[in-house]
C-alpha cells in the first residue's frame, strides 16, 4: 500500500508502516487467524487494521484475535471507534494521543477515511525516545541534533581560541574607541566632575540588561524560536527596567549630587537599557543569518556595542541637561 502524501521526516505518515496485518469487514475470527499463519513477514502484529473498500473500520488487538472462538465475526472484538491520527501530524502529537488512549499502535488514517498505516509499538516507542532527548537538550540550551552546538563544546585549544580571539581584539579597539568619547567630553567633566562617578554604574546596568535579553535570545534561537516571536516583549522589558531603575536611582543621586545629575543618570538608565536590550537581539540573529555561531561572537560584540552607545548617550543627556 502507497500514499501519496508528502511525508515530512517528523509527521506520522513516515512513522506509519503497512506491513501490519489488516482483515476485512465480513471475516471471522478464524479466517483472519489462518491468513497470519505463514503469511507475509510482518513489521508488528500487535494490532489488526479492520477494513471496508480501503476504509478504515476498527482495530482489533491480537490478544482479541487470540482468546476468540473461530466463528465469531471480527466485527464483534473490534474497537470501532479506534484513536486515528492525520498523516501530516507531528510526531510529538501522534506520541501524546497513542499515550492518551492507552494504545500500543495508533492508525494513521487520511482525510478521506482512507487507511494510510499503523505506527506500531516500536517506533512509537521510538518517536518517545526522540522527543524526551529533545526536551531534555532544550534545557541544556541547545537541541540534540544541532552539531555545531554540539562541536563548540568540544573543540580543541587552538580552535576556541581562533574563534574568541577576534571578537575579543574587536573589543579592544572599541575600549580605545570609548577612551575617545570620554574625551572629548573633557571640558564637559572638568565643569561637572561628579557626572564621572556614574559612568561605570550607566556601562554596568546597560550590559547587564543586554547579557539577560541575549541568553534568552540564544537559548530561543538554538531551540527554533525567531527573534520576531520575542522581540517586542524583550524590547518593553528593557524599557521597563531602566525606567524603574531610573525612578529608584533619582532621589538618591539627587540628594548625593543635585537634580541635574540625577536627572541625566535616570534618563540615561532607561535609553541604554532600551538600546541595550535591542542590540543584544539583534547581533545573535545575525550571527545566526550568516551561520555563525551566536555564541562565540554576538557577545562580546555586542557588550562592545552596548558600551560605546551607553558612554555616547550619557554624554548626550548630561550635553542636553546641562547646555
Amino acid at each position: 500500500m502507497t500514499s501519496s502524501i508528502t511525508a515530512s521526516p517528523t509527521s506520522a505518515i513516515s512513522f506509519a508502516s503497512t506491513r501490519v496485518p489488516i482483515a476485512h469487514i465480513g471475516e471471522n475470527v478464524g479466517e483472519v487467524r489462518d491468513r497470519l499463519v505463514g503469511g507475509d513477514r510482518l513489521e508488528s502484529a500487535a494490532q489488526i487494521a479492520v477494513l471496508h473498500d480501503g476504509q478504515l473500520q476498527g482495530l482489533v488487538r491480537i490478544e482479541d484475535l487470540l482468546s476468540s472462538a473461530r466463528d465469531v465475526p471480527v466485527v464483534s472484538v473490534m474497537d470501532s471507534d479506534p484513536p486515528i491520527i492525520d498523516p501530516g501530524s507531528d510526531q510529538e502529537a501522534a506520541a501524546i494521543k497513542a499515550v492518551q488512549q492507552q494504545e500500543s499502535s495508533l492508525a494513521v488514517v487520511g482525510a478521506d477515511g482512507r487507511f494510510v498505516g499503523l505506527i506500531p509499538p516500536h517506533r512509537m516507542l521510538g518517536v518517545l525516545l526522540e522527543e524526551h532527548r529533545e526536551d531534555m537538550a532544550r534545557l541544556s540550551g541547545y537541541l540534540h541534533q544541532s552539531a555545531g552546538a554540539r562541536a563548540a563544546s568540544r573543540e580543541v585549544l587552538w580552535l576556541r581560541f581562533w574563534h574568541r580571539f577576534p571578537w575579543l581584539l574587536v573589543g579592544l579597539v572599541a575600549a580605545l574607541a570609548a577612551a575617545g568619547i570620554v574625551a572629548s567630553f573633557e571640558r564637559g567633566l572638568a565643569a561637572h566632575l561628579e557626572l564621572a562617578f556614574f559612568i561605570p554604574g550607566i556601562v554596568y546596568i546597560a550590559d547587564a540588561v543586554g547579557t539577560q535579553t541575549e541568553t534568552l535570545v540564544v537559548r530561543g534561537l538554538s531551540v527554533g524560536i525567531p527573534v520576531g516571536g520575542v522581540m517586542r516583549r524583550e524590547l518593553l522589558t528593557g524599557l521597563s527596567l531602566g525606567v524603574v531603575l531610573g525612578i529608584l536611582a533619582f532621589p538618591a543621586i539627587a540628594w548625593w549630587v543635585g537634580p541635574q545629575v540625577a536627572v541625566t543618570v535616570a534618563t540615561s538608565i532607561w535609553a541604554a537599557s532600551t538600546v541595550a536590550a535591542g542590540v543584544a537581539m539583534a547581533l545573535p540573529w545575525a550571527f545566526s543569518k550568516s551561520n555563525i555561531d551566536p555564541a562565540f561572537g554576538s557577545g562580546p560584540l555586542a557588550t562592545v556595542v552596548q558600551d560605546l552607545l551607553s558612554i555616547a548617550i550619557y554624554f548626550a543627556v548630561a550635553t542636553l541637561v546641562f547646555a
